[in-house]
């Protein structure tokens, strides 16, 4: 049976990459791609990276609840559709969802049936070293660290906790879920 996985965590702690080996090492996740009402920018295609909705469009969605979880970003709207997510578990696909947390506790709401994957270092020491590597100031460092205490202090809706010491070890941890 096709599953519906969203995965969250702080930034720094590595989800883009080890989300990146899961869908490398799988051929059985759907893509689903995002849905936002901002105009399309030059060189952009319907359907190449998000499906472009106008405002009327994206009401419509919202309130018909089509739309799984949303976000506003700059003045647009964005978010996941609950109808692409459902074309891809009836085809007997999985799908994999990269959100930040406020965005995965929406698509649990929306659907519960939503394994919910909490991703993070196993201490703050490890985020911490990540941020001071990159960080212009220790201002940067510490609002980022304040940011991912609230990401943790919200995840309670969270089926599971993986950690991303070694992201190997995260990866394999994930692929085992979709089986």
């Amino acid at each position: 049976m096709a599953k519906l996985l969203v995965v969250c965590g702080p930034s720094g702690a590595g989800l883009r990459e080890i989300v990146g080996a899961v869908l490398e090492s799988r051929d059985d996740i759907g893509d689903v791609i995002p849905v936002t009402a901002r105009k399309m920018r030059a060189g952009e295609s319907n359907g190449v990276g998000f499906w472009f909705y106008d405002l009327d469009g994206w009401k419509a969605m919202r309130e018909s609840g089509e739309l799984l979880e949303t976000t506003e970003f700059a003045g647009n709207d964005y978010g996941t559709s609950r109808r692409l997510v459902l074309e891809q578990l009836g085809a007997g696909r999985n799908v994999l969802l990269n959100l930040e947390v406020s965005r995965a506790a929406q698509v649990k709401a929306n659907m519960p049936e939503a394994l919910c994957v909490y991703m993070a270092p196993s201490d703050d020491a490890i985020l911490r070293g990540r941020y001071e590597k990159t960080a212009r100031s220790r201002y940067e460092v510490s609002a980022r660290m304040d940011a991912a205490a609230r990401d943790r202090a919200a995840a309670g809706f969270c089926d599971k906790t993986i950690f991303t010491d070694v992201p190997e070890e995260a990866v394999k941890a994930l692929n085992a879920l979709l089986e």
